[in-house]
């Protein structure tokens, strides 16, 4: 008990007016008229009659009230011992943290016996509920009061394929307080591993209201994985193939683990790695045994660590022989087609050959029969051979347009429709050449190929194509490489001509990976397998493009599209390691290998500064839920005295006006 303006209890002096009202005040009598006095004995008339108390009651209830005054305004208080939180309503979030990397040493069944355990002494007015946290954060059951509920949800949750984000848990929880509205209390159960930090800590702020108690599982553990592997995607001499496989220890001593290959699950070659201490090492196999069609690869680590399933890497690849490609030019004009032909032979291990056709011999050709077509400066195009190639196009296929002065006089650029606005010939008073300026280094029809540096343009055509997207600018802001989709197909279109009098560019170095890199391109062959992760996407059909029927079988051999998306699905969510099958209406067959995040397999932990700055709180804080710290807080009642004191006016009130009025009466 206590005052916080004790000076004012001085005014309790004043209930001395009440008793000086009732006791001490003069009292008067009326004089009465008499005859004569002198038959009377003089003496002193005693007053203690006079100074004896009346209404008692209502002496009491004025005195009250400039008690119950002093003490208001001396604003009495108490001290109160407060739990944060108590008596408010919460949510308790119990988040599991079901990454790839909590699959190593029985981390998840440990995180799931404490999530368990620490709903022992739950409060049943409190709600609770349990989400996991990977990429994402998913909710497992509804706010319920029940442990019982509770716990049956912990236990459904396992360890997944993906990686987890701090960054992203820290981005939900603060969407989720602003959904609701209230208290937000999180319990975190996780093997903390450093890789799943973001990039800055402020990332990991949490809203006004949120508290973080943090659930430690696990210990940093010894880990060898087979990191990356780098293969070719199509092969067509398997004595030429060459696979390199790079080894990687994360908290490992010296060790000398033993590297294998297998194809279609045979076991091919078997070699042994020499790591360092938390090192890598790279096992080369060449000389590969492959059937044709597709080919499931998988190199093996045998390293015996907690941690298997990231002890092997999938790839995958097709053999097949040498697939054709159309070259179709004018009759007069060979010359490009020299050039093209010797940049395709002089790739390594090329897996195509170049069919040179004129225009007249083109009209009874199919082109699906080919992997890709060229048209090389073409003016005009058979009527049936045209319609056959746009059907191809948008069934799937592949098309690179070469436009020199013959393509021009068309005006028209066929299967885009694209317009040919002008000629730009070097002036030989002004700028003789044009060197390129800008382009998407990218893009697989220019890497490897130093962007055409030092390649001189002498004439180009400008071309108008809106839907296209420019790959490649001159100096004089002129497109000279751009592409379009058609369909399902794309159509690659080269603003000048493939020999050297339009311009140098077949003298040059960067002319061979360019026919290299477009031809495998355009061929459905550049070598993508290898940066599909789980939880990311494939692209299953360009934006804009009809809906063709399309097949997706899992790794499980399952469906993994329903039917009515396998006709419109644009993309497709990874899931799963492993191989994904695509089949496409064309006839074509694609093999997508999936591996785990490799970031997972580093098994390093936050250090636990980092986790006492994120979930605020100092070191060796308990992650008791039911140990919580209570905190004394002053509590005052003085507007509880106001009130009294109003009722005591009033009382006060009341009983004067019934004594006056028998006074009154009396008189």
């Amino acid at each position: 008990m206590g005052f916080v303006s004790p000076w004012f209890l001085g005014g309790l002096l004043a209930v001395g007016i009440p008793l000086w009202v009732h006791l001490l005040r003069k009292h008067k009598s009326e004089p009465l008229k008499f005859s004569s006095l002198m038959f009377f004995e003089p003496r002193t008339q005693s007053s203690i009659k006079h100074r004896r108390l009346r209404y008692l009651l209502l002496m009491a209830a004025r005195i009250s009230l400039f008690v119950l005054l002093a003490l208001a305004f001396a604003n009495p208080f108490v001290m109160e011992k407060v739990t944060p939180g108590a008596g408010e309503k919460r949510l308790i979030a119990i988040v599991l943290d079901q990454s790839f990397s909590m699959r190593a040493g029985g981390r998840m069944e440990q995180a799931k016996r404490e999530a368990t355990a620490l709903t022992a002494n739950w409060n049943p007015a409190v709600q609770g509920v349990v989400m996991t946290i990977d990429s994402q954060l998913r909710q497992v059951n509804q706010a319920t009061q029940s442990k019982d509920e509770l716990r049956a949800a912990i236990q459904t949750v396992q360890a997944g394929d993906a990686k987890s984000s701090f960054g992203e848990l820290a981005r939900a929880l603060r969407s989720q307080a602003e959904t609701l509205k209230m208290p937000l209390e999180v319990h975190l159960f996780s093997d903390m591993q450093k890789s799943s930090m973001p990039a800055s800590f402020a990332d990991l702020r949490l809203a006004a209201g949120t508290s973080l108690v943090l659930h430690p599982v696990g210990t940093a553990a010894k880990n060898w994985v087979v990191e990356s592997v780098t293969a070719p995607h199509h092969i067509s001499d398997p004595k030429k193939m060459r696979v390199q496989a790079t080894i990687a220890g994360y908290g490992t001593p010296m060790a000398t683990p033993k590297v294998s290959i297998a194809v279609n699950g045979k076991v091919l070659q078997t070699k042994q790695a020499t790591l360092a201490p938390n090192g890598r090492a790279t096992v080369e196999f060449v000389a590969l045994d492959a059937v044709y069609g597709v080919n499931h690869g998988e190199v093996t680590v045998e390293a015996g660590d907690g941690l298997p399933q990231d002890d092997r890497f999938y790839f995958g690849f097709e053999r097949s022989d040498p697939q054709r490609v159309l070259f179709v030019h004018e009759a007069r004009q060979a010359r490009g087609e020299l050039y093209y032909r010797t940049a395709l032979q002089s790739a390594a291990d090329s897996p195509f050959v170049l069919e040179p056709v004129t225009v007249e011999q083109s009209a009874a050709l199919a082109p699906e029969k080919f992997a890709f077509t060229i048209l090389s400066d073409v003016a005009t195009l058979p009527a049936n051979f045209e319609q056959s190639l746009r059907r191809y196009v948008r069934a799937g296929g592949s098309v690179l347009i070469a436009v020199g002065p013959a393509a021009a006089a068309r005006a028209t650029i066929p299967l885009i429709g694209a317009k040919v606005v002008q000629s730009k010939y070097a002036a030989a008073s002004g700028e003789r050449f044009h060197f390129v300026s800008a382009g998407d280094a990218t893009h697989p029809a220019l890497l490897n190929t130093n962007r055409w540096e030092n390649v001189r343009f002498y004439q180009s055509f400008q071309i108008e194509a809106p839907e296209a997207r420019v790959l490649a600018r001159l100096a004089d802001q002129t497109p000279v490489l751009m592409e379009q989709r058609v369909g399902e197909g794309r159509v690659l279109v080269f603003a000048s001509t493939f020999d050297n009098l339009s311009n140098d560019f077949p003298l040059h170095p960067a002319f061979v990976p360019f026919v290299e890199q477009t031809a495998r391109y355009l061929g459905g062959m550049e070598d993508t397998q290898s940066a599909f992760v789980v939880d990311s996407f494939l692209e299953l059909r360009k934006s804009g493009s009809q809906g063709e029927a399309l097949e997706v079988l899992g790794p499980d051999g399952k469906r993994a599209l329903s039917v009515k998306d396998a006709a419109s699905a644009k993309t497709l969510q990874l899931t799963q390691p492993g191989f994904f099958e695509l089949r496409r209406a064309n006839g074509r067959f694609d093999l997508v290998a999936v591996n785990v995040d490799r970031r997972e397999s580093d098994l390093e932990v936050i250090p636990k500064e980092s986790l006492d700055l994120w979930q605020g709180s100092p070191v060796g804080q308990t992650n008791d839920l039911q140990t919580v710290e209570t905190t004394e807080q002053r509590k005052t009642f003085w507007w509880y005295l106001l009130l009294v004191l109003l009722a005591a006016a009033v009382f006060e009130s009341l009983l004067a006006g019934r004594y006056l009025a028998v006074e009154k009466e009396t008189a």
